[in-house]
């Protein structure tokens, strides 16, 4: 099998380049067999990626551990699910051809639901993407191979790292995944147009979607991390700013900047440019945070050590973003505005204010990411940026965010005058100044939380009651319920009214970051065995311990804490520590009490450490307000993502006309 894998992965490399070439010349000179030549060579790819992936499945199920990536990444006392699997992409060849896959299952659904109805286009589509699969499969083929064969058979693997021990971890890197690698798909079809000079709107209504898919499993995968920080690594929060997780989170926020401008193209046709740009700085940031993860360049308990791949992966980047660059200037002429700004307090205006928003929190976040590299190779010294850079520059963009969330549903396409919104931002200002006002009695004094709950309460509002107030409308001519007319709203108007809902959700998170950040407490005690300690109206009392009980790979310490409230007892936690042998590791397994009513806030303790033989155990505390509005955000915003997938009818009709302009067969490129 592992022979059979190593074989596809180098016939696939030859693959992918017919496939380009053919892609292109079919094209350009209009021959329909080379075409659908190209289009077989995109389904063949995929065929041996998948025969590959098999051969690695096999031998991490059969504990092959004559592979140099089973033997380091897997070892027989691991179970087969989930974690034996994962190893696939714990190592980074064998994340390489995972990305490869995924990249080709993308491209087999885009080949085979797309190559009629977008015909002029499909032809280039196939050779950019194979020309991104060359550069993987030359990696997988020569440089950096996941059939690579141990000098010495070891009886056993290493094993896994403990910390990726987690069924969270089996989610968390294929959201990623599938998020990184989809933006292939929108940059793809944006080159095809410029390549074909088929610059009209029918490839803008074709990538919306396919650029909401990657965006929706950048952002699940955004907060399944977080999510496995905040159960796994013991330090009681969920986001870091790690270097890793900014990589991924500036595509998205590119990402978010494309899907609010590409409606001012459709009803506009403006922003065309800026459109163009911003699929590839989003393609570019997707590329740059593979590189980071698999070059070793960065230090993060999610980066691979360092490689040989690195200068490769970095030049092909650089080149394939000058390339795409170069060829947008060179259509400029075919991008101009159909129309102008007419006004300063217009959607558009706003849109744009937004998007330069977006665009300005990705470079931030660059920023803060490349500066301990560029520091080390202009002073030899390496200088790191923490999070209270972030948590001004970014939070300060973010906060500007916000605002221009709650004034644009104010404000329609037909711009408005100063004073008219004025007179609408009444109502919502009031009742955000009493959201505040009472967030005040409630207990948050400080200032910066206060003004983050005043931007948020007035977003929350002008959104909402967008929704509401339509919804009201249509009951008094159906006679539905408020119930029932909102979800035909909804269901009539999926991309608006789920934009809202999406909107919403990421209000909600907000609050859970703004509350669990600003509030949260942090306290260490020692205890010995019936020892109590009162903290924030809780009584803990240690109960006992049980050291170094073996399960699994690991020797577990456990202890047993009873928590009591008003003098009643309301759960048992066991918190622990685990040390496995063979990685030579210790792990910290916080436990969590979700203290429920209004998703008050999370008691959050970790064993930190004993002595005197296990007498004395030192425990840390931690309480986090409102953190659970985090995960709840995080599931409303997969709901409403998907509510906005699904095709309006006026949305169909727009992508029709757009696409019975286009020049008939292959389209030639633009001279």
């Amino acid at each position: 099998m592992t022979t059979l894998g190593s074989i596809s992965i180098t016939i696939a490399f030859f693959v992918a380049i017919y496939s380009m070439v053919a892609g292109l010349l079919g094209a350009r000179r209009n021959i329909p067999e080379l075409t659908e030549s190209a289009r077989n060579g995109v389904i063949l790819f995929t065929v041996l990626i998948t025969t590959a992936v098999a051969a690695l499945l096999y031998a991490l199920v059969t504990r092959d551990f004559s592979l140099s990536l089973v033997a380091n990444h897997s070892s027989r006392d691991l179970p087969i699910l989930p974690y034996t699997l994962t190893a696939l992409w714990s190592g980074q060849n064998g994340s390489l051809l995972f990305w490869s896959w995924i990249l080709s299952l993308y491209s087999l659904v885009v080949v085979l639901t797309h190559w009629r109805s977008d015909r002029a286009l499909m032809p280039y589509v196939a050779a950019v993407i194979m020309l991104v699969q060359t550069f993987f499969a030359f990696l997988l083929t020569f440089i950096t191979s996941p059939f690579a064969k141990m000098e010495m058979i070891p009886a056993d693997g290493a094993g896994l790292n403990p910390i990726l021990q987690h069924p969270l971890m089996a989610l968390h890197p294929p959201l990623l995944y599938l998020g990184f690698v989809g933006f292939t798909i929108p940059f793809a079809f944006a080159m095809a147009a410029l390549l074909s000079g088929q610059l009209n709107n029918a490839w803008l209504t074709t990538i919306r979607r396919w650029t909401l898919i990657p965006w929706m499993f950048l952002g699940l995968g955004l907060m399944v991390g977080g999510r496995w920080a905040y159960d796994v690594l013991g330090w009681g929060g969920y986001w870091g700013w790690d270097p890793v997780e900014n990589s991924a989170l500036m595509p998205w926020l590119v990402g978010t900047a494309f899907l609010h401008s590409v409606m001012v193209q459709e009803r506009k046709g403006m922003l065309k440019v800026w459109n163009m740009g911003l699929i590839i700085i989003a393609f570019a940031l997707t590329l740059f945070g593979t590189f980071l993860t698999r070059s070793g360049v960065i230090q993060s308990v999610h980066a691979f050590a360092e490689s040989d791949i690195g200068p490769l992966f970095l030049g092909f980047v650089a080149l394939i973003t000058l390339a795409a660059t170069a060829l947008l200037f060179f259509r400029l002429d075919k991008l101009s505005s159909d129309a102008e700004f007419d006004s300063l307090w217009s959607r558009e205006i706003l849109f744009l204010v937004n998007n330069v928003l977006f665009l300005g929190a990705a470079i931030a976040i660059l920023i803060g990411v490349i500066w301990p590299i560029l520091s080390e190779v202009l002073t030899g010294a390496t200088l790191t940026v923490g999070a209270p850079y972030y948590n001004l520059v970014v939070g300060v963009i973010f906060a500007g965010i916000v605002l221009l969330m709650g004034i644009i549903p104010l404000i329609g396409w037909g711009g408005a005058t100063f004073a008219k919104l004025k007179h609408k931002m009444i109502v919502p200002l009031g009742l955000a100044l009493a959201l505040t006002a009472l967030a005040f009695v409630l207990g948050w004094r400080e200032p910066i939380p206060l003004l983050a709950i005043a931007l948020l309460a007035f977003a929350f509002v002008t959104t909402g009651s967008d929704i509401y107030l339509a919804a009201r409308a249509r009951q008094k001519n159906t006679r539905e319920n408020l119930f029932q007319a909102t979800a035909q709203l909804v269901g009539r108007n999926h991309r608006r009214y789920g934009g809202y809902l999406i909107h919403l959700s990421i209000l909600i998170l907000a609050l859970g970051i703004v509350g669990s950040r600003a509030y949260a407490s942090d306290e260490v005690r020692a205890l010995t065995p019936g020892e109590t300690w009162t903290t924030h109206g809780y009584t803990i009392v240690f109960e006992g311990l049980k050291p170094q009980v073996a399960r699994g790979e690991a020797f577990v310490t456990t202890a047993t804490l009873g928590i009591y409230e008003n003098g009643k007892r309301i759960e048992t936690l066991q918190p622990a520590i685990s040390f496995f042998e063979r990685q030579q590791q210790q792990v910290t397994e916080p436990t969590i009490w979700h203290d429920a009513p209004f998703f008050r806030r999370d008691l959050y303790i970790i064993v930190q450490g004993w002595s005197d033989n296990f007498q004395t155990v030192s425990f840390r505390v931690f309480v986090n307000p409102l953190v659970t509005l985090v995960w709840v955000g995080g599931l409303l915003f997969l709901v409403s993502t998907v509510i906005t997938m699904f095709p309006d009818p006026q949305e169909k009709r727009a992508r029709e006309r757009a696409r019975a302009t286009l020049v008939g067969g292959y389209a030639k490129p633009a001279e």
